[in-house]
Formats: C-alpha cells, structure tokens, sequence
C-alpha cells in the first residue's frame, strides 16, 4: 500500500508531501487497521534493548528532523518505533530558510535539505511534549538559533536543555547541521567541550522547576557529521570522554556530492544542503566503526545513515552502533522498513 501512496507523495513538492503525510498518519491512527495496511507494526517483545539505562521497545528509532516540534509523537509511537528524536529545537521560533529547501533524487534514494532548524521554539515544543505517550523513549536534539553568535551558543543550548529537561529522557547536542552558517565551528574540540561541560553539570543540578527531588541525570548525545577527518574524529573522541557524555550519534547529513546517479546538472541546480540516504550509508559505518574501535561500551552510539533495509540496521549493528535511526529510508520504504529491522533484531538476539 506504501508503494502506492509514495508513487503519489512523489508527485508533490517534497515539503507540501512530508506535511500531508503526518495529516494522513493523524487520520490513519483513528482507523482500527490502518496503520497495518501501510505496514506499521509494534515491534516484538523480544526486540527490546536497554541501553544508557533506559529501556527501548526496540532499537530503532526516528530522527531528528521529521518530527521537529513534537505535535506527531503519539501517532509516530503506533508505527513501531522503539524511540522517537524531536527537533532541532532553537530557544526562539525561526522560520528556517526559504522555500524550496527539500528535494528529493530518486535515483540515489536519496534527499537534500537545507532547512535551517525550522521550528517553532523549544518552549511550545515542551508543552505538547508533556502530554506524551506512555511508554515511548523520546530525544530532545537542540541547537542554537541561527542569530546567536558561536560565541554564546553554550546560552542556547542550556536554554534548551533546561526547557525539555522534565519531558524527555535523553538530548542530543546538534553541531553538525550543514544549514546553519558556522555550526559546524563548534564541532572544534574548544567549543564542543564547552557546550558539554555546561550541559552535564546542569544535568547533574536539581530541577529547577519541579518541587519533586531532583530526577535522574539525562544522557548526553553529540550528533556528528559524517565529513569529520580521523584526527577530528580523534578529537571527538577525546571529547567525550573529557566531558563525560553518554555518547555519539554517527552522523548526520554530508556536504559531499560524490558518487551519486542523479545527473549534476539537477544535483547543482538544488543548491546547498545536507544529502542523506543510501549515499551515506557506507561512510556512516565507517565513522560508526571507527568510533567504537576507541570508544568501547558502555559509551553509546547510535548509527544513522542510509539505513532503508534491514541488512543495512544490522550493518550498523554490527560495526558498533547500540540503537540505530532512520530519516530518508522511511520516505523510500514506509513504515515496513521498521518491521523489518525490528524482526532481524529480534532474530539476531535469538
């Protein structure tokens, strides 16, 4: 049924798409079996993993970009997730930059987006997020607003952090988005310390807005680009093992343009942005595996990259990664690909 409504989707800008697609998901949750004839499935008990001392459904996730305001957690809790990413949240509303910023290249499985952490400020996302689903695993990533100087990012990222502390049960500190002029200077070993020592002594602080004891410190997560050199991964790594950070996600959207099918006439004519899907896959296990070579359990990591099929979740899996995300590859695949990845983990731990 996927391929069909995709064959449709397909026809219309891929923003206009992604917004009528969570309208229909909104619809489909209403109807008793609706969500199985698009291929939504809860994942199998046995899929289940506990990982940063949380338990996952299973171990697949959404990421962080689809869901960005956090208005769609409860139908995206029906399909099969085992965890759901929200943001990137900003302090303050932004509009993004202009349209078109999402394009598609069918030929390579593939999307470009230069979205810029549209959204709608961290605060309104709070709110919505404390009437989340029982039982699903929720990311907050957060990110500073595109006005904000490098130099007082860390202000940004703690103003997030303290907003969503008390609605999610991890965070995920974005450096790597190639849509934001200079993020990427704060993925330097100097500044990346900085941001995760203020956050993970205020993890360690009493919340400041509930009367209740002080809750459990919430894992910290750094999302990477995929475009890091070994020494910069090197520096990653001492990062966090210097800040103490629960671990890495690996990695986010690429600069590089190399390899692809889709003509480069079209390819240059989308402009600037992050390509992710299948193009990414091999250079996301790489990193994946190279980090886990120098940062062995119980720091986490979380592979992200091209994942639209069972084999390549396991892929990541078994090159180190402990729960792993889709993005594009639940455009291509629908809500099927997380049925499938969730049955080969269930297998694999039987």
């Amino acid at each position: 049924m996927y391929k069909l409504l995709r064959t449709l989707l397909f026809r219309l800008a891929p923003e206009r798409a992604h917004h009528l697609t969570f309208g229909l998901l909104k619809a489909a949750v209403r109807v008793p079996g609706a969500l199985a004839l698009a291929g939504g499935a809860r994942p199998p008990k046995e899929a289940a993993v506990e990982v940063m001392g949380l338990r996952f459904p299973s171990p697949v996730g959404l990421a962080a970009g689809m869901d960005k305001d956090a208005e769609h957690v409860h139908a995206l809790a029906k399909l099969g997730f085992g965890f759901v990413e929200v943001g990137t949240l900003t302090p303050r509303p932004q509009p993004g930059n202009l349209q078109p910023r999402l394009f598609r290249l069918p030929a390579d499985r593939a999307l470009i987006n230069r979205m810029g952490f549209n959204n709608g400020g961290v605060d309104a996302a709070a709110r919505r997020l404390r009437k989340r689903p029982k039982g699903l695993i929720v990311g907050g990533n957060i990110g500073k607003n595109k006005d904000t100087p490098n130099a007082l990012a860390v202000q940004d990222y703690l103003i997030c952090f303290d907003a969503l502390y008390e609605v999610v049960d991890y965070f995920v500190v974005n450096v790597s988005s190639p849509n934001t002029p200079g993020l990427r200077e704060l993925q330097e070993k100097g500044p990346l310390l900085e941001i995760l020592r203020a956050l993970k002594s205020r993890s360690m602080q009493p919340s400041t807005h509930d009367p209740q004891p002080a809750q459990p410190a919430r894992p910290i997560l750094l999302k990477i680009a995929p475009d890091l050199t070994d020494a910069q991964l090197d520096d990653v790594c001492a990062v966090v093992k210097e800040s103490g950070i629960a671990g890495v996600i690996a990695t986010n959207t690429t600069i590089s343009r190399a390899g692809l099918r889709t003509p480069a006439a079209e390819v240059e004519a989308m402009g600037a942005g992050g390509l992710s899907g299948a193009p990414v896959r091999h250079r996301s296990t790489e990193v994946v595996r190279y980090l886990r070579q120098r940062l062995p359990r119980p720091v986490v990591i979380i592979g992200v990259g091209g994942i639209d099929g069972a084999d390549a979740a396991m892929e990541k899996l078994e090159a180190g990664a402990d729960l792993v995300q889709v993005y594009t590859g639940l455009v291509y695949e629908g809500p099927a690909l997380l049925k499938r990845i969730n049955e080969a983990f269930a297998a694999r731990k039987n």
